[in-house]
């Protein structure tokens, strides 16, 4: 069954924890809880008592009713039977009341840590691993580690009814006792037979239903491009392949746990022939009494199915200890982004340089590569020792064709990505041994597509600045194009955007983002190719804003249109992650060079589609493009 494993590797972050490794770890989340689990574990005592306590007054009733038969010490009998019952009902109600909050209380916390790792993981953890694999951790694993805790508690209550029945065994006939004692051990080598098994297809069983909801959350994501290309069929066909695996590889779980059972159930069936079989004949002998007889084939019941619960317990064990496993994996992935301090944050000036810079997306962990060694090494390289001093203040305008390195210029200032060798400093400061979260509120960035979060436009403006009121929402609101686009909004700042900003069109969502940041008043601005895809009057109202939002500040902008490159102070032209033209609009023009070759070809290329430095996957429509070369050549 080699190929159901097909597909199910570990990720690179995967690791491999010991039992009790994992076992001591769980114990921490259960530590603050220790007076519930002490109350736990006491009413899992005295139910085991009351269990081991009902068959013995049975037997004593039935001796004492051989030698004077009464109605009413059968009445007697009866009730103190009752009230047993009825305690060991009180005792197990308690226990499981508290164990379930307990249990509740510890899955809760440890999908807190799950998903505040989540939040710490570098943004090329993202780039690297499907996020519903991650999805699937924080909420399937963490929910399949309860089971650990479930189990553990009524693993404690079987051994300690074991213990008892096994004293009492002792106490009515040694010899038999032993015979059953003897069983025992043999019970649990089966079960840890089985335990190396049940955590592979457990693991691999968790595995494949990550890929699963990685698929179905694609699908969601994605649904408006596979109904745009009519493949619906597709991926349909794609899903029942994935569903298919996991279906195989649940069912081989499946085999796996179920023929524990009968196994187990065959061993303590023999066990029970074989004591009942010599009990009878000492029962025959006079050696023990039939009431006594009674109470040891009364006590091997309840000897053996706890015995081969725990040994059951023991493959089931594994799979909330996998579960568990693939949360701490979660937790305990290690960042590439690495502060080497966390000296607090000022208000910036907003100067930047990159002091001979490397860096790569490709990079393997661990590999010792250093820049500049290896065959073929500018070929890797995304920034190969990249220098470049942005002056406070100043607006700077980054073209070049896709693959030239400009969004990862980006991703170094925001410290999503670690460079791999070289300087990074804002303010003569290197950014690695600043606080990052006070470093990051000192900057503003639009994407190229905005997200929205679900609620109202204020919601998302306030993103930033959870405490501003409202009359500064609006504020920021209103610099962008006077304030136009929010009368076009249905309830204004309190229209809902839906999900991912879906009610809202493209520009609209970005006029949200760019109010965002007018908010957050960084000191430094990035826009990344936010113009790309739409009409003039919206990037008209954006340009306004642009405006008012780059005064004083140290701008970066990635750009697909003239519109916002040519007022720029400086232009850089990238090639393969180095600066091979600089300057403003006027001087490139004049210099003849790549710059100039863009933006001549640019404006005599007739296609409309066309546009020379734009990243692929963003394209203007075709009413756009008419309306923006009329605009333009108007000028």
């Amino acid at each position: 069954m080699g190929f159901i494993m097909d597909g199910l590797a570990a990720e690179a972050y995967d690791r491999t924890y010991s039992d009790r490794a994992l076992i001591s770890r769980i114990w921490r989340y259960f530590r603050p809880h220790s007076g519930r689990v002490a109350l736990v574990a006491a009413m899992v005592v005295l139910g085991s008592l009351v269990a081991t306590v009902i068959p013995i007054v049975i037997t004593r009733g039935i001796e004492a009713l051989q030698g004077s038969p009464a109605l009413q010490l059968l009445l007697g009998l009866a009730a103190v039977v009752t009230v047993m019952g009825a305690l060991g009902w009180f005792f197990n109600f308690v226990r499981q009341t508290f164990s379930a909050r307990a249990v509740g209380d510890v899955v809760l916390a440890l999908r807190e840590d799950a998903f505040r790792a989540v939040l710490q993981r570098d943004m090329s953890f993202y780039d690297q691993y499907a996020s519903g694999r991650i999805v699937s951790r924080v909420t399937s694993d963490t929910q399949d580690f309860s089971t650990v805790v479930t189990l553990t508690i009524d693993l404690l209550s079987q051994l300690l009814l074991v213990a008892i029945v096994a004293t009492v065994m002792l106490t009515i006939n040694w010899q038999l006792a032993l015979i059953t004692l003897a069983i025992g051990p043999v019970v649990i080598v089966v079960a840890l037979a089985f335990r190396r098994l049940a955590r592979v297809t457990t693991r691999q069983a968790q595995r494949a239903q990550a890929n699963v909801n990685a698929s179905i959350q694609e699908t969601v994501s994605g649904i408006a491009v596979a109904k745009s290309f009519r493949q619906e069929a597709a991926i349909y066909k794609q899903f029942r392949q994935t569903n298919q695996l996991a279906f195989q590889v649940r069912l081989r779980q499946g085999l796996v746990f179920g023929s524990i059972f009968p196994a187990l159930n065959l061993l303590s069936g023999l066990a029970v022939a074989t004591v009942v079989y010599s009990g009878g004949r000492l029962a025959i002998s006079g050696t023990v009494s039939v009431g006594e007889w009674y109470l040891f084939v009364q006590s091997l019941a309840i000897y053996f199915f706890p015995l081969t619960s725990i040994a059951s317990f023991w493959s089931q064990f594994q799979q909330g200890l996998s579960a568990s496993e693939r949360v701490f994996a979660l937790i305990d992935a290690e960042p590439k982004v690495v502060q080497i301090g966390n000296e607090p944050v000022p208000h910036f000036g907003g100067r930047i340089e990159f002091r001979d810079v490397w860096f790569r997306y490709d990079i393997a962990d661990g590999n010792g590569t250093q820049p500049g060694e290896g065959e073929n090494e500018a070929t890797r390289w995304v920034l190969p020792g990249f220098s470049l001093i942005i002056p406070a203040g100043q607006k700077l305008a980054v073209v070049g064709h896709t693959g030239a390195g400009k969004s990862s210029l980006i991703k170094l200032i925001t410290r999503f990505y670690e460079f791999q060798a070289g300087r990074l400093l804002v303010d003569d400061r290197d950014i690695r041994s600043l606080d990052l979260s006070q470093y990051r509120r000192q900057i503003g960035l639009v994407p190229q597509v905005p997200f929205l979060f679900s609620g109202t436009v204020a919601d998302n403006i306030r993103y930033g600045r959870p405490d501003a009121t409202i009359d500064e929402i609006l504020a920021a609101a209103q610099q962008l194009g006077g304030g136009e686009w929010i009368a076009d909004l249905p309830h204004g700042l309190e229209t809902d955007v839906g999900e991912r900003g879906a009610r809202l069109s493209l520009g609209q969502r970005q006029l949200v983002a760019l109010a965002r940041v007018l908010l957050q008043d960084p000191s430094i601005f990035i826009l990344d190719e936010a113009t790309a895809s739409i009409d003039p009057f919206t990037e008209a109202q954006i340009q306004d804003g642009l405006d008012v939002v780059m005064r004083g500040r140290t701008s970066i902008i990635i750009a697909h249109r003239l519109s916002t490159v040519r007022t720029a102070d400086r232009i850089l032209v990238l090639r393969q992650g180095r600066i091979i033209e600089e300057g403003d609009h006027a001087r490139l023009l004049a210099a003849g060079g790549h710059y100039a070759e863009l933006y001549n070809t640019y404006f005599r290329h007739q296609s409309l589609d066309y546009k020379p430095w734009e990243e692929a996957g963003v394209r203007a429509s075709q009413a756009n493009d008419e309306a923006q070369f009329a605009a333009r050549n108007a000028r």
